[in-house]
Protein backbone atom coordinates (compact mmCIF):
# COMPACT_ATOMS: atom_id res chain seq x y z
CA UNK A 1 0.00 0.00 0.00
CA UNK A 2 1.41 3.52 -1.40
CA UNK A 3 2.20 6.08 1.33
CA UNK A 4 0.05 8.85 1.17
CA UNK A 5 1.13 12.39 2.15
CA UNK A 6 -1.64 14.75 0.76
CA UNK A 7 -3.74 15.66 4.34
CA UNK A 8 -1.38 16.94 6.77
CA UNK A 9 -3.68 16.42 9.72
CA UNK A 10 -4.44 20.56 10.01
CA UNK A 11 -7.03 22.62 7.95
CA UNK A 12 -5.30 25.35 6.28
CA UNK A 13 -7.27 27.70 8.71
CA UNK A 14 -5.44 26.08 11.45
CA UNK A 15 -2.00 26.82 9.63
CA UNK A 16 -3.08 30.48 9.04
CA UNK A 17 -3.84 30.92 12.67
CA UNK A 18 -0.10 29.62 14.00
CA UNK A 19 0.92 33.11 12.66
CA UNK A 20 -0.71 34.85 15.76
CA UNK A 21 1.00 33.47 18.87
CA UNK A 22 -2.00 32.79 21.01
CA UNK A 23 0.03 34.16 24.22
CA UNK A 24 0.51 37.59 22.52
CA UNK A 25 -3.84 37.44 22.02
CA UNK A 26 -4.12 36.16 26.02
CA UNK A 27 -1.74 39.70 27.10
CA UNK A 28 -3.51 42.01 25.18
CA UNK A 29 -7.35 40.69 26.27
CA UNK A 30 -5.94 41.04 29.87
CA UNK A 31 -4.17 44.62 28.73
CA UNK A 32 -7.46 46.05 27.24
CA UNK A 33 -9.84 43.32 29.77
CA UNK A 34 -11.71 42.15 26.33
CA UNK A 35 -12.89 38.83 28.40
CA UNK A 36 -14.06 40.75 31.23
CA UNK A 37 -17.84 39.51 32.16
CA UNK A 38 -17.63 36.68 29.11
CA UNK A 39 -17.54 33.08 30.48
CA UNK A 40 -17.17 31.58 27.02
CA UNK A 41 -16.88 33.55 23.94
CA UNK A 42 -13.43 34.97 24.73
CA UNK A 43 -11.40 37.47 22.47
CA UNK A 44 -9.51 34.61 21.29
CA UNK A 45 -12.94 33.07 20.02
CA UNK A 46 -14.33 36.32 18.87
CA UNK A 47 -10.54 36.59 16.62
CA UNK A 48 -11.31 33.41 14.89
CA UNK A 49 -15.09 34.08 14.26
CA UNK A 50 -13.67 37.61 12.98
CA UNK A 51 -10.97 36.20 11.16
CA UNK A 52 -13.02 33.35 9.68
CA UNK A 53 -15.62 35.95 8.23
CA UNK A 54 -13.19 37.87 6.46
CA UNK A 55 -11.62 34.93 4.74
CA UNK A 56 -15.19 33.97 3.32
CA UNK A 57 -16.45 37.19 3.02
CA UNK A 58 -19.60 36.21 5.04
CA UNK A 59 -22.70 38.81 4.41
CA UNK A 60 -24.60 38.37 7.75
CA UNK A 61 -24.59 36.48 11.16
CA UNK A 62 -26.05 33.60 9.82
CA UNK A 63 -23.58 32.75 7.78
CA UNK A 64 -20.94 32.70 9.97
CA UNK A 65 -23.00 31.43 12.52
CA UNK A 66 -24.19 27.79 10.44
CA UNK A 67 -20.63 27.97 8.12
CA UNK A 68 -18.61 27.46 11.44
CA UNK A 69 -20.77 24.85 13.19
CA UNK A 70 -20.49 22.75 9.74
CA UNK A 71 -16.94 22.67 10.65
CA UNK A 72 -16.92 22.75 13.97
CA UNK A 73 -14.97 19.34 14.52
CA UNK A 74 -11.74 20.69 12.61
CA UNK A 75 -11.83 23.50 14.71
CA UNK A 76 -11.38 21.72 18.10
CA UNK A 77 -7.44 21.27 18.51
CA UNK A 78 -7.65 25.24 18.54
CA UNK A 79 -8.89 24.76 21.66
CA UNK A 80 -12.04 26.91 21.00
CA UNK A 81 -14.82 26.60 23.35
CA UNK A 82 -17.94 27.09 21.42
CA UNK A 83 -19.47 28.65 18.15
CA UNK A 84 -21.32 31.79 19.18
CA UNK A 85 -24.59 32.28 18.12
CA UNK A 86 -25.65 35.47 16.39
CA UNK A 87 -27.19 37.30 19.45
CA UNK A 88 -23.66 36.31 20.83
CA UNK A 89 -21.27 37.12 18.23
CA UNK A 90 -23.56 40.40 17.77
CA UNK A 91 -23.33 42.07 21.62
CA UNK A 92 -19.65 40.74 21.06
CA UNK A 93 -19.41 43.29 18.00
CA UNK A 94 -21.18 46.07 20.17
CA UNK A 95 -19.06 45.77 23.09
CA UNK A 96 -15.97 44.33 22.87
CA UNK A 97 -13.09 46.83 22.79
CA UNK A 98 -11.52 47.48 19.35
CA UNK A 99 -8.57 48.54 20.70
CA UNK A 100 -7.97 44.59 21.09
CA UNK A 101 -7.77 44.01 17.27
CA UNK A 102 -5.88 47.06 16.89
CA UNK A 103 -2.81 46.09 18.69
CA UNK A 104 -2.72 43.05 17.81
CA UNK A 105 -2.80 44.17 13.80
CA UNK A 106 0.28 46.40 14.78
CA UNK A 107 2.01 43.76 17.19
CA UNK A 108 1.35 41.16 14.01
CA UNK A 109 3.09 43.78 12.13
CA UNK A 110 6.35 44.45 14.03
CA UNK A 111 6.77 40.95 14.66
CA UNK A 112 6.96 39.92 10.93
CA UNK A 113 8.04 42.76 9.09
CA UNK A 114 8.73 45.70 11.99
CA UNK A 115 12.72 44.30 11.92
CA UNK A 116 15.09 47.39 10.71
CA UNK A 117 18.05 46.54 8.56
CA UNK A 118 20.89 47.48 9.70
CA UNK A 119 21.77 51.38 9.87
CA UNK A 120 25.21 51.08 8.87
CA UNK A 121 23.97 49.65 5.75
CA UNK A 122 23.19 51.90 2.55
CA UNK A 123 19.75 52.01 1.85
CA UNK A 124 17.61 52.24 -1.78
CA UNK A 125 15.24 54.55 -1.79
CA UNK A 126 12.72 51.49 -1.85
CA UNK A 127 14.55 50.85 1.41
CA UNK A 128 13.96 54.38 3.10
CA UNK A 129 10.66 55.04 1.35
CA UNK A 130 7.36 55.70 3.31
CA UNK A 131 3.87 56.36 2.08
CA UNK A 132 0.90 57.73 3.80
CA UNK A 133 -2.80 58.05 2.45
CA UNK A 134 -5.93 57.46 3.27
CA UNK A 135 -9.41 55.98 1.80
CA UNK A 136 -12.84 56.02 2.58
CA UNK A 137 -15.09 52.81 3.58
CA UNK A 138 -19.10 53.90 2.66
CA UNK A 139 -21.67 52.84 5.38
CA UNK A 140 -25.07 52.37 4.29
CA UNK A 141 -26.27 54.33 7.91
CA UNK A 142 -25.26 57.41 9.54
CA UNK A 143 -23.44 55.43 12.26
CA UNK A 144 -20.17 56.96 11.27
CA UNK A 145 -20.31 60.64 9.64
CA UNK A 146 -19.88 60.93 6.72
CA UNK A 147 -18.43 62.90 3.90
CA UNK A 148 -19.93 65.62 2.01
CA UNK A 149 -23.68 67.40 2.32
CA UNK A 150 -26.67 65.92 2.39
CA UNK A 151 -28.60 65.02 -0.71
CA UNK A 152 -31.91 65.61 -1.88
CA UNK A 153 -33.50 62.60 0.11
CA UNK A 154 -32.20 64.70 3.18
CA UNK A 155 -30.43 60.86 4.47
CA UNK A 156 -26.63 61.13 4.69
CA UNK A 157 -25.20 57.71 4.09
CA UNK A 158 -22.02 57.08 6.68
CA UNK A 159 -18.22 56.49 6.66
CA UNK A 160 -15.28 55.21 8.10
CA UNK A 161 -11.72 56.35 7.36
CA UNK A 162 -8.57 54.62 7.42
CA UNK A 163 -5.56 56.85 7.87
CA UNK A 164 -2.23 54.46 6.76
CA UNK A 165 1.72 54.53 6.77
CA UNK A 166 2.75 52.09 4.28
CA UNK A 167 6.71 51.02 3.56
CA UNK A 168 7.01 50.69 -0.12
CA UNK A 169 9.20 47.50 0.03
CA UNK A 170 7.02 45.70 2.44
CA UNK A 171 3.59 46.54 0.63
CA UNK A 172 1.82 46.07 4.76
CA UNK A 173 0.50 48.75 6.28
CA UNK A 174 2.98 49.86 8.85
CA UNK A 175 0.22 51.62 10.92
CA UNK A 176 -3.35 52.19 10.63
CA UNK A 177 -5.96 54.54 12.34
CA UNK A 178 -9.23 54.61 12.02
CA UNK A 179 -11.81 57.76 12.41
CA UNK A 180 -14.88 58.97 10.82
CA UNK A 181 -14.72 59.87 7.43
CA UNK A 182 -14.74 63.89 8.53
CA UNK A 183 -12.00 63.36 10.45
CA UNK A 184 -9.10 65.71 8.63
CA UNK A 185 -5.89 63.60 7.12
CA UNK A 186 -3.64 65.36 9.19
CA UNK A 187 -5.04 63.80 12.01
CA UNK A 188 -2.31 61.02 11.05
CA UNK A 189 0.68 63.32 11.48
CA UNK A 190 1.18 63.60 14.74
CA UNK A 191 0.82 59.43 15.41
CA UNK A 192 3.68 58.51 13.15
CA UNK A 193 7.50 58.33 14.07
CA UNK A 194 10.27 57.46 11.38
CA UNK A 195 13.80 57.12 11.86
CA UNK A 196 16.31 59.92 10.14
CA UNK A 197 16.87 59.55 6.47
CA UNK A 198 13.59 58.00 5.51
CA UNK A 199 11.37 59.52 2.70
CA UNK A 200 8.12 60.38 3.12
CA UNK A 201 5.71 61.02 0.14
CA UNK A 202 1.91 62.31 0.43
CA UNK A 203 -0.59 64.31 -1.44
CA UNK A 204 -1.16 67.74 -0.80
CA UNK A 205 -3.66 67.58 1.74
CA UNK A 206 -0.99 66.71 4.39
CA UNK A 207 0.99 70.07 3.90
CA UNK A 208 1.18 71.29 7.32
CA UNK A 209 3.90 73.92 7.85
CA UNK A 210 5.20 73.28 11.26
CA UNK A 211 5.22 69.13 10.50
CA UNK A 212 6.79 69.55 7.46
CA UNK A 213 9.72 71.83 9.31
CA UNK A 214 10.04 69.28 12.08
CA UNK A 215 10.70 66.58 9.95
CA UNK A 216 13.21 68.52 7.98
CA UNK A 217 14.97 69.32 11.49
CA UNK A 218 14.73 65.39 12.15
CA UNK A 219 16.39 64.45 8.85
CA UNK A 220 13.64 63.08 7.20
CA UNK A 221 12.99 63.65 3.35
CA UNK A 222 9.48 64.85 2.25
CA UNK A 223 8.08 64.95 -1.32
CA UNK A 224 4.52 66.54 -1.84
CA UNK A 225 2.83 68.28 -4.19
CA UNK A 226 2.19 72.24 -3.58
CA UNK A 227 -1.33 73.39 -2.67
CA UNK A 228 -2.42 76.10 -5.83
CA UNK A 229 -3.19 79.03 -3.05
CA UNK A 230 0.06 78.67 -1.75
CA UNK A 231 1.82 81.92 -0.58
CA UNK A 232 6.18 81.37 -1.58
CA UNK A 233 8.99 83.95 -2.60
CA UNK A 234 11.19 82.24 -5.21
CA UNK A 235 14.62 82.44 -4.19
CA UNK A 236 16.56 81.30 -6.72
CA UNK A 237 16.61 78.88 -9.67
CA UNK A 238 18.29 76.04 -11.16
CA UNK A 239 19.54 75.12 -14.55
CA UNK A 240 17.80 72.31 -15.78
CA UNK A 241 19.51 69.67 -18.14
CA UNK A 242 18.82 68.58 -21.62
CA UNK A 243 17.92 65.23 -20.57
CA UNK A 244 15.35 66.41 -17.31
CA UNK A 245 14.02 68.70 -19.87
CA UNK A 246 12.99 66.28 -22.68
CA UNK A 247 11.89 64.13 -19.72
CA UNK A 248 9.68 66.53 -18.92
CA UNK A 249 11.12 68.69 -16.16
CA UNK A 250 9.94 72.28 -16.83
CA UNK A 251 11.91 74.44 -13.76
CA UNK A 252 13.60 73.36 -11.24
CA UNK A 253 13.97 76.29 -8.38
CA UNK A 254 14.32 77.01 -4.45
CA UNK A 255 11.17 78.84 -2.92
CA UNK A 256 10.34 80.17 0.36
CA UNK A 257 6.83 79.30 1.48
CA UNK A 258 4.49 81.23 4.21
CA UNK A 259 3.36 84.66 4.25
CA UNK A 260 6.46 87.36 5.15
CA UNK A 261 4.24 89.83 6.70
CA UNK A 262 2.85 86.93 9.30
CA UNK A 263 5.49 86.80 11.85
CA UNK A 264 4.16 83.78 13.95
CA UNK A 265 3.91 81.63 10.34
CA UNK A 266 6.35 79.35 10.01
CA UNK A 267 8.96 80.38 6.52
CA UNK A 268 9.47 76.85 4.95
CA UNK A 269 12.26 76.52 2.90
CA UNK A 270 11.72 74.26 -0.21
CA UNK A 271 12.54 72.97 -3.39
CA UNK A 272 9.64 73.37 -6.28
CA UNK A 273 9.74 71.78 -9.27
CA UNK A 274 7.66 71.69 -12.40
CA UNK A 275 6.98 68.59 -14.23
CA UNK A 276 4.89 67.74 -16.98
CA UNK A 277 3.91 64.12 -17.86
CA UNK A 278 3.99 63.16 -21.52
CA UNK A 279 1.09 60.40 -21.21
CA UNK A 280 -1.52 61.98 -19.05
CA UNK A 281 -0.22 65.80 -20.78
CA UNK A 282 -0.52 67.06 -17.01
CA UNK A 283 1.64 69.23 -15.24
CA UNK A 284 2.44 68.62 -11.48
CA UNK A 285 4.43 70.82 -9.16
CA UNK A 286 6.35 69.15 -6.83
CA UNK A 287 7.47 70.80 -3.53
CA UNK A 288 10.79 69.01 -1.34
CA UNK A 289 13.38 70.12 0.91
CA UNK A 290 16.10 67.63 -0.95
CA UNK A 291 17.95 69.76 -2.91
CA UNK A 292 20.29 66.87 -4.06
CA UNK A 293 18.24 64.52 -5.91
CA UNK A 294 17.82 65.38 -9.05
CA UNK A 295 14.54 66.57 -10.37
CA UNK A 296 13.61 63.33 -12.29
CA UNK A 297 14.08 61.41 -8.78
CA UNK A 298 12.10 63.64 -6.90
CA UNK A 299 9.17 63.03 -9.84
CA UNK A 300 9.52 59.70 -9.76
CA UNK A 301 9.05 59.14 -5.96
CA UNK A 302 5.96 61.11 -5.86
CA UNK A 303 4.95 58.90 -8.45
CA UNK A 304 5.30 55.57 -6.34
CA UNK A 305 2.85 56.98 -4.22
CA UNK A 306 0.45 55.39 -6.19
CA UNK A 307 1.85 52.41 -4.55
CA UNK A 308 -0.43 53.04 -1.65
CA UNK A 309 -3.47 53.51 -3.89
CA UNK A 310 -2.97 49.75 -5.52
CA UNK A 311 -2.94 48.59 -1.60
CA UNK A 312 -6.57 49.83 -0.83
CA UNK A 313 -7.51 48.70 -4.27
CA UNK A 314 -6.61 45.08 -2.76
CA UNK A 315 -7.85 45.39 0.64
CA UNK A 316 -11.77 46.30 -1.06
CA UNK A 317 -11.51 43.73 -3.63
CA UNK A 318 -10.67 41.07 -1.76
CA UNK A 319 -12.79 41.84 1.85
CA UNK A 320 -15.72 43.76 0.53
CA UNK A 321 -16.21 45.90 3.42
CA UNK A 322 -19.67 46.77 2.01
CA UNK A 323 -21.77 44.29 4.61
CA UNK A 324 -20.81 44.42 8.29
CA UNK A 325 -22.49 42.05 11.27
CA UNK A 326 -23.31 45.38 13.41
CA UNK A 327 -24.92 48.62 12.85
CA UNK A 328 -22.74 50.14 15.58
CA UNK A 329 -19.55 51.91 15.41
CA UNK A 330 -17.79 49.45 17.31
CA UNK A 331 -18.62 46.96 15.22
CA UNK A 332 -17.76 48.39 12.17
CA UNK A 333 -14.20 49.25 13.57
CA UNK A 334 -13.43 45.69 14.83
CA UNK A 335 -14.43 44.04 11.13
CA UNK A 336 -12.28 46.74 9.42
CA UNK A 337 -9.50 45.52 11.94
CA UNK A 338 -9.95 42.35 11.14
CA UNK A 339 -10.19 42.34 7.39
CA UNK A 340 -6.26 44.29 7.86
CA UNK A 341 -5.28 41.47 9.96
CA UNK A 342 -6.27 38.70 7.19
CA UNK A 343 -5.02 40.66 4.59
CA UNK A 344 -1.48 40.63 7.07
CA UNK A 345 -1.74 36.85 7.20
CA UNK A 346 -1.98 36.04 3.20
CA UNK A 347 1.02 38.80 2.64
CA UNK A 348 3.05 36.68 5.29
CA UNK A 349 2.21 33.54 3.30
CA UNK A 350 2.90 35.68 -0.11
CA UNK A 351 6.08 36.36 1.24
CA UNK A 352 7.68 33.14 2.66
CA UNK A 353 6.76 31.05 -0.45
CA UNK A 354 9.20 30.39 -3.09
CA UNK A 355 7.42 30.02 -6.40
CA UNK A 356 6.02 33.73 -7.20
CA UNK A 357 1.87 34.08 -6.84
CA UNK A 358 -0.62 37.12 -7.62
CA UNK A 359 -1.89 38.38 -4.37
CA UNK A 360 -5.46 37.44 -5.44
CA UNK A 361 -5.08 33.98 -6.63
CA UNK A 362 -3.17 32.85 -2.94
CA UNK A 363 -6.49 34.87 -1.51
CA UNK A 364 -8.97 32.95 -3.65
CA UNK A 365 -7.29 29.30 -2.80
CA UNK A 366 -7.29 29.70 0.58
CA UNK A 367 -10.93 31.02 0.45
CA UNK A 368 -11.83 28.17 -1.56
CA UNK A 369 -9.62 25.59 0.72
CA UNK A 370 -9.92 27.01 3.82
CA UNK A 371 -11.28 23.97 5.55
CA UNK A 372 -9.27 21.38 4.01
CA UNK A 373 -6.52 19.32 4.73
CA UNK A 374 -3.58 20.53 2.62
CA UNK A 375 -0.14 21.79 3.21
CA UNK A 376 -0.48 25.44 2.34
CA UNK A 377 3.12 26.03 1.64
CA UNK A 378 3.96 22.73 -0.53
CA UNK A 379 0.94 23.28 -2.44
CA UNK A 380 1.42 26.84 -3.46
CA UNK A 381 5.13 26.40 -3.97
CA UNK A 382 4.57 23.16 -6.55
CA UNK A 383 0.58 22.55 -6.61
CA UNK A 384 0.69 19.88 -9.37
CA UNK A 385 3.86 17.68 -7.28
CA UNK A 386 1.72 18.18 -3.82
CA UNK A 387 -1.52 16.75 -5.51
CA UNK A 388 -2.20 12.75 -4.73
CA UNK A 389 -0.98 10.68 -8.10
CA UNK A 390 -1.41 6.63 -7.68
CA UNK A 391 -1.65 4.08 -10.28
CA UNK A 392 -3.89 2.62 -8.39
CA UNK A 393 -6.52 5.46 -7.95
CA UNK A 394 -6.41 5.74 -11.38
CA UNK A 395 -7.15 1.90 -11.87
CA UNK A 396 -10.26 2.15 -9.53
CA UNK A 397 -11.65 5.08 -11.60
CA UNK A 398 -10.69 8.16 -9.24
CA UNK A 399 -9.60 11.34 -10.41
CA UNK A 400 -6.18 11.93 -10.83
CA UNK A 401 -4.40 14.98 -12.28
CA UNK A 402 -1.52 14.66 -14.63
CA UNK A 403 2.26 16.50 -14.08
Amino acid sequence: MSKFTFFTGQPIFTQLLKFIPRDKVQRLAQRHQSDRYYKRFKSYEHLITMLYTCFHNCRSLREVTTGMQVCFNKLEHLRMRCIPRRSTLSDANKVRNPDFFSDLYHQLYRAYYGVLPDSRMKKSIDQRLFIIDSTTVKLFSDVMRGMGGKPLTGKQKGGAKAHVLLKADEDVPRFVCITDATRNDKILLGKITLESGSILVFDRGYNNYHQMDQWSKQGITWVSRILPASVYQVMSEYIVSDHAAKAGVLSDKQILMGRLSNKNNIKLSARKIAFRDSATQRTFEFITNDFKLSPLTIANIYKKRWQIELLFKRIKQNYPLRYFLGDNENAIRIQIWCALITDLLIKIVKDKLKRKWAYSNIASMIRLHLMSYVNLFKFLNNPDRSLPINDQHKSNGQLAFQT
